[in-house]
């Protein structure tokens, strides 16, 4: 063989990995911009339920409420119907917390406790297992960004609703105490309930409402809180809810998460650093994690974001959104759509809420790559269905977010699409108010959320529980 035509394969050899390497570069550039083709069974996986993390420490397993993983799963098929009914119930009882004031005094015997004919504000939720009390004793709570108290049902009960373990008893518990009327903790509490404390005597009486009837009212005290093992909390601040009433279906009560001084974010300020983290699976049928502390991050990189104070409401996680793409192309929006209006990340609204001119420009952008695929009938309030039983494969355009920074937020499959069953797959995204939006839990499957507030900052990791 001569050494000419050993140079020219060489040359041709190395020419074809610069060409490689060219072209997986070309590709991450333009990611962005990328069609992808997915498997129509992707859009309804199989039931697994195998925790999605190794960490142990710090961490708590999550399991949408409705789907089978979770101990409140009836064994029936979720009802979207509700599901759906549910989060618009929630975005109004979100709009009235930012836009409406403290209300009146707390009261344990003389609250309004009602059962109205409408809708839980709980939305798709997620719930967690945490540990009250001496012995501790588990207990299922939905986990909730938007809400700061962490409140459960107690014994003894002027009016409790079903749930799933026993209601916690503290009579039964070494650890725990009440909180004084005159403690600063209890003075403080209207910022993160809405209402202000009541009196029993010296007791702290707390009351928070969720705006569809549903709400909690009962002594504010302290106990010991443990997440593992090697995470035990002790005079944690907590609501035991004597008189609970409403549309809560099944969790023992809630896990607050929100910006204030009684949230587990600042009671746990020097252990976990006001740092914590979560990742929604990509289906109700598996399970996702919430994880607090910096160091147990699972992510290999992430992408920062400023946090945004709400200035109506600062309990809330404030985002700004700089644009939306939809198949690598930016939409034309008007950069005072975004300006104008307040938003905020939530953990609880299941379909990202856009300022109707926002929404529009998506939905028209959405159906022009999708206009090869059959239209299925809408589903209140989603307006832009497909129905895939005919196919087996699909391919459809990335829809990106671009937040300050800027940052490129790339959706997966299961953040683009609200899933009813194969033959009406719905775009996940509705048109809400001019002036106010929510990054819905639909879009953010599938990535480590980052929330670090000592840092002022949310940051987003990719496939992190697929």
């Amino acid at each position: 063989m001569s050494s000419s035509f050993l140079s020219e394969l060489m040359r041709i050899l190395l020419c074809a990995f610069v060409l490689s390497v060219r072209s997986s570069f070309e590709k991450k550039v333009l990611v962005h911009g990328a069609q992808i083709t997915f498997a129509v069974s992707s859009l309804s996986p199989s039931v697994n339920c195998t925790a999605s993390t190794n960490n142990v420490n710090s961490t708590l397993k999550l399991v949408h409420k409705y789907g089978p993983c979770s101990q409140l799963f009836d064994g029936g098929p979720i009802n979207h119907t509700q599901v759906l009914l549910e989060d618009m119930a929630r975005v109004k009882w979100i709009q009235s917390k930012i836009f409406n004031s403290i209300s009146g005094t707390s009261d344990l015997k003389e609250s309004n406790v009602s059962l109205p004919a409408s809708n839980s504000t709980n939305g798709g939720g997620y719930v967690v297992t945490i540990g009250l009390g001496t012995p501790t004793k588990d207990l299922t709570l939905l986990f909730d960004t938007g809400s700061a108290l962490t409140w459960t049902q107690c014994e003894p009960c002027i009016s409790c609703y079903s749930q799933a373990e026993p209601i916690f008893d503290p009579s039964n518990s070494s650890s725990y105490a009440n909180i004084s009327c005159f403690a600063p903790s209890c003075i403080g509490l209207a910022s993160g309930t809405g209402e202000l404390p009541g009196c029993s005597g010296s007791r702290c009486i707390y009351g928070t409402g969720y705006g569809d009837g549903s709400s909690t009212v009962g002594l504010f005290a302290t106990e010991t809180l443990t997440l593992s093992p090697t995470d035990v909390i002790t005079n944690f601040e907590f609501g035991c809810g004597q008189n609970n009433g409403g549309l809560f279906d099944g969790y023992a009560g809630l896990l607050g998460l929100a910006r204030d001084p009684i949230s587990i974010i600042e009671q746990t300020a020097t252990k976990y650093g006001r740092y914590f983290s979560y990742c929604l699976p990509p289906s109700t049928s598996a399970p996702g994690y919430l994880t607090f502390g910096r160091d147990k991050v699972t992510s290999p990189s992430l992408s920062f974001t400023p946090m945004v104070t709400v200035a109506q409401n600062p309990l809330f996680y404030g985002i700004k959104i700089i644009g939306i793409s939809v198949d690598g192309k930016p939409l034309s929006i008007p950069s005072t759509v975004f300006s104008n209006a307040s938003t905020i990340i939530d953990s609880g609204t299941t379909v990202t809420q856009l300022p109707p001119t926002a929404y529009t420009a998506l939905r028209s952008a959405f159906r022009e790559a999708m206009a090869n695929y059959t239209s299925a009938p809408p589903f209140e309030p989603l307006d832009t269905c497909y129905d895939f039983s005919g196919v087996s494969t699909f391919t459809g355009p990335v829809i990106t977010f671009t937040f300050d920074g800027p940052i490129n937020i790339d959706l997966d499959l299961s953040g683009m699409f609200y899933v009813v069953d194969v033959s009406q797959v719905c775009l996940a995204f509705v048109a809400g108010a001019d002036d106010f939006a929510i990054y819905g839990n639909t879009q953010q499957r599938t990535f480590e959320v980052v929330y670090d507030v000592a840092g002022g900052q949310i940051g987003f990791g990719a496939k992190a529980c697929l």
